[in-house]
């Protein structure tokens, strides 16, 4: 028998189809021949599977799905270029809650003047002044003109000197308070989570979505740190300067960054960004013209209108409307406003009371 007679030989032959079979097997692993991939379960990114905090019946609902289908749809007439799908959120009453008992950044520098043991001694009259003023619009109602400016220059001159981080870790330590007006939430987690879930939808669907707020823009910033799933650049607000540390008075044309500086906030006010304001920041900050809008109010109604007003592509504005006096600190007659503005207009109104099964979440209510 060969395998006695010639040893060498069997063990030859069998070194041989040992080879053969190892070469076999390493093809069919590289090529996936014979073998079954584990396939990961797809995410639906459908509006139905996304939207699911809003009901059903919800006309918001049922034109966005409809929407982003169609702009998503390489065949369909309304197809939009991915590098056009532009969306534009203001904050305040779109994405977050609005006021309680005022804006964010309104409370925010109240605190910092009348409360922050670190600031009290140091405050300016005009920026005690400033919050004087704002306590009383929070007990009264009172109305003071040109508020919007001066607390912008109030922001700036009362958080003069920080850098951007400092900024941005005191803003994260004021948004651990209680909301005031409601139990069960802090200040940082007032986010509309229907609202929350469009961004997602929309993301899902390859558009570009900024936030273009009155607010000042590293307060925005600092209100969506670890909240928000958007990149800093996508965050535009009302604007101050910054300077460095070591620069003093020197202009920035004539100063040079040094390997010790660091940047802090200039203390002067530039610019608030309300009303048509927003429209020329859209452009010179995004550079195009937004296919959608999502605001709250009769002072976003010239970002709205940029939107919709001779886009070549297909366009809508949505408006919310603080129908819901249950839930939320809404107001009817505000409410009535806008559905009429959007009845006039053309925009979509979203109410709060009737399109979303929830505002903040389970476990939070209105005191």
């Amino acid at each position: 028998m060969e395998n006695q007679n010639h040893p060498e030989r069997f063990w030859k032959k069998l070194a041989i189809l040992s080879m053969t079979l190892l070469l076999v097997v390493s093809v069919c692993y590289a090529t996936g021949v014979g073998w079954k991939q584990p396939q990961e379960t797809p995410v639906p990114i459908d509006g139905q599977s996304m939207l699911t905090l809003w009901n059903d019946a919800a006309r918001a609902k049922k034109e966005l799905i409809e929407y982003v289908e169609a702009v998503c749809d390489p065949q369909s007439a309304d197809f939009i270029p991915v590098e056009s799908r532009i969306a534009v959120f203001d904050l305040d009453g779109t994405l977050y809650c609005e006021t309680d008992p005022n804006y964010f950044d309104y409370t925010l520098l109240v605190y910092r003047v009348t409360q922050d043991p670190d600031y009290i001694d140091k405050a300016s009259d005009f920026e005690k002044e400033v919050a004087s003023k704002i306590i009383q619009q929070n007990e009264t109602g009172a109305s003071f003109s040109g508020l919007e400016v001066d607390h912008g220059k109030a922001v700036a001159s009362a958080f003069a000197g920080m850098t951007v981080q400092q900024f941005i870790d005191y803003i994260q330590q004021f948004k651990k308070q209680a909301m005031p007006g409601y139990e069960g939430m802090s200040r940082g987690e007032a986010f509309y989570k229907p609202m929350l879930q469009v961004i997602d939808y929309l993301k899902a669907h390859d558009f570009t979505c900024y936030i273009v707020s009155g607010t000042d823009r590293f307060i925005v910033r600092g209100i969506c740190y670890n909240s928000l799933d958007l990149p800093a650049g996508q965050i535009i607000g009302s604007d101050e300067n910054l300077v460095t540390r070591d620069q003093g008075d020197t202009d920035g044309l004539d100063y040079v960054f040094d390997d010790d500086d660091v940047l802090v906030l200039g203390g002067e006010f530039i610019i608030k960004n309300l009303k048509m304001n927003k429209v020329t920041v859209i452009m010179q900050e995004i550079g195009q013209q937004p296919v959608l809008s999502l605001v709250n109010s009769t002072g976003d109604s010239s970002m709205a209108e940029y939107a919709t007003s001779n886009n070549p592509y297909r366009s809508l504005a949505f408006m919310l409307c603080c129908d819901d006096l249950v839930r939320e600190n809404g107001n009817q007659a505000k409410a009535d406003k806008m559905y009429s503005l959007c009845e006039q207009y053309g925009w979509t109104p979203i109410s709060m009371r009737d399109d979303w099964t929830t505002i903040y979440g389970e476990g939070v209510t209105r005191k």
